[in-house]
């Protein structure tokens, strides 16, 4: 016997998260309550009103819409059918447990099987749960009495007045089939959701389903393999026993795996924990590091300003003695007042030079200190791209090769790369690049973020030449940066053209694909022979075929690609009034430059 309580796990709706209320069997054999399918179906048709719109899904936040989905969907509603206020129109959804896209097709969920053996099972959950909890009579007045019995024929519960009353000795429903008090009530026979007259007689091997004789007959299962219901019962019966007795003799070896799952997260945690902690410490360092240049920073700016204050303090001294019956001017005009000519000579001569300076210093007046502090900007560009780099690194993580030979540059550049074991181990690529500039002094890479191995960049200028790398990411983990690789961008805007089929175009010698991007001669093994005899420059017959867009003037850039085996291939530019001369003498007199 299995407690019921040990397997409510498998009781419970992946789309609600509440125990199972007359659940659906899915054609993926997973199980969706009743009214989740058509929750599901109803968010469906309400995205694809919107647009698909991230606001229309707010209410069922567990659907996600896939671009599959929206397309199945938009030919579904195309096809004009109203929709009903009960029922979806849409018959499309992903499964909530294995996101695989459900096609219920024409009758929606009216196809489904209703799992009565799970239903069951859940009831008798509730009952356990409940333990005490009555189950009411349905028929008493209130207040009700509590039911003894439940009829599966009237899908009711009776306490034992009421089930006298309804079912009187001696008629039909007297010979009802009732069983102790319950809320789950399943149908006697099961009857097929497609022909809803006939009951399910044989079993599906190939859907996996019960079906009845005009399934197999006629219907989408005609020409599946089916066997009977007895047979498929007794068969699944066996599997489903015999992997379950596995199972249960595999006990020891399940109680040894789950307690190595348990030291395996104890580890977890403790791996983590001691992670954390020598993040914190490396993060510690660094702001150790920050602060000592900080303080150090702040008292080099410090000591520079107290110079310099004191510098300019004593010029302000000094122009202040400048002034009348002031400082210096005062002590000359004392001076001044000395009768005694040697007394006087001693003191002036020194006392003229001072003047002399101070008057030189009026006349070109400089300050004896800079009030800017430009030599104390800190630049720390490198550094903060450093530091935006910063990532756990793992060595598990390959580091990507960007392709050389599969990038493209022209008015879009293509660049791809991969990984050297050809494995995909990123979750997601970031691609940096930025114009070399010589007259830049400070890098700035632009970013974008990548799912696959390839991107299309637009936007480059001309002429220019640009620097790539790129790394993989892994959750918070990132590979080291892939080599950066060097490439130029056309010299001039470039000129897109096809091939043109109507001017002078003979498709009798010449072979145009239908996107009128290449061209092939149709001349073959017997010309090839004939051309290795010719004699150097001389030419045979050329066939002509041009562009359908023309040059009037300016710079531009164009380029095609020749396949190694062609053996005689000219290229170039013609004025449109010698391009009826080329067509009419096909043999190369004045080829085209």
């Amino acid at each position: 016997k299995v407690a019921i309580k040990g397997i409510e796990r498998e009781l419970i709706c992946p789309a609600c998260k509440e125990l199972f209320t007359h659940p659906l069997i899915l054609p993926c054999q997973h199980n969706v309550c009743h009214k989740c399918v058509k929750e599901i179906l109803f968010a469906f048709e309400d995205s694809f009103a919107d647009g698909g719109s991230e606001s229309s899904n707010q209410s069922s936040p567990r659907i996600r819409i896939s671009a599959s989905s929206m397309d199945r969907i938009d030919r579904i509603n195309r096809s004009g059918r109203k929709r009903n206020s009960l029922t979806p129109r849409s018959t499309l959804f992903p499964c909530p447990s294995c996101q695989r896209d459900i096609d219920l097709g024409e009758r929606g969920i009216n196809g489904l099987f209703r799992n009565f053996t799970l239903e069951t099972i859940v009831e008798r959950y509730r009952q356990a749960a409940r333990a005490a909890i009555a189950i009411m009579c349905d028929f008493c007045k209130p207040p009700p009495q509590e039911s003894t019995k439940s009829c599966m024929d009237c899908s009711a519960s009776y306490c034992n007045e009421c089930f006298k009353i309804h079912h009187p000795w001696g008629t039909v429903k007297a010979q009802h089939e009732y069983v102790g008090p319950t809320t789950n009530f399943r149908p006697k026979i099961l009857m097929c959701p497609e022909h809803e007259m006939e009951r399910v007689n044989m079993y599906c091997e190939i859907c996996r389903r019960p079906v009845c004789h005009l399934c197999k007959l006629g219907g989408g299962h005609a020409n599946h393999r089916v066997t009977t219901m007895s047979t498929a019962y007794k068969t699944l019966k066996e599997k489903l026993s015999k992997d379950i007795e596995y199972l249960i003799s595999k006990e020891s070896q399940v109680k040894a795996h789950i307690t190595q799952l348990d030291l395996l997260l104890k580890e977890t945690e403790c791996n983590s924990e001691r992670a954390k902690q020598e993040a914190s410490q490396s993060f510690e360092k660094l702001y150790h590091v920050l602060e000592e240049k900080k303080s150090a920073a702040l008292r080099a700016i410090e000591t520079s300003k107290n110079i310099r204050l004191e510098k300019l303090q004593t010029q302000v001294e000094e122009y202040q003695g400048l002034l009348e019956n002031n400082g210096l001017v005062g002590y000359a005009q004392e001076v001044l007042k000395e009768t005694d000519p040697s007394c006087f000579v001693q003191t002036a001569k020194q006392l003229h030079v001072r003047i002399q300076k101070a008057t030189e210093s009026l006349k070109s007046f400089r300050p004896a200190a800079e009030t800017t502090f430009e030599d104390f900007v800190v630049d720390t560009a490198k550094q903060e791209d450093i530091l935006g780099d910063l990532s756990f690194h793992s060595n598990g993580l390959e580091i990507p090769e960007i392709n050389e030979e599969q990038c493209r540059m022209y008015n879009k550049a293509l660049i791809s790369w991969e990984c050297p074991e050809k494995t995909d181990s990123a979750d997601i690529y970031v691609l940096e690049y930025h114009k070399l500039n010589k007259e830049e002094e400070s890098v700035t890479w632009q970013k974008t973020e990548v799912c696959g191995k390839s991107k299309v960049l637009s936007d480059l200028d001309d002429d220019s030449s640009y620097a790539f790398r790129v790394r993989g990411y892994k959750g918070s983990i990132c590979s080291p940066w892939s080599r950066e690789v060097i490439m130029h961008t056309p010299p001039a805007p470039v000129f897109s053209f096809l091939f043109d089929d109507k001017c002078g175009y003979n498709n009798e010698h010449l072979q145009l694909n239908p996107r009128r991007t290449s061209v092939e001669s149709r001349a073959g093994f017997p010309l090839l022979l004939a051309s290795e005899r010719l004699q150097v420059g001389c030419y045979t017959t050329l066939d002509y075929i041009i562009g359908d867009t023309g040059i009037a003037k300016g710079k531009h850039f164009w380029a095609f690609s020749v396949e190694a085996y062609s053996y005689l291939v000219k290229v170039g530019v013609v004025p449109s009034n010698k391009i009826q001369k080329l067509f009419h003498n096909t043999h190369d007199v004045t080829s085209p430059r």
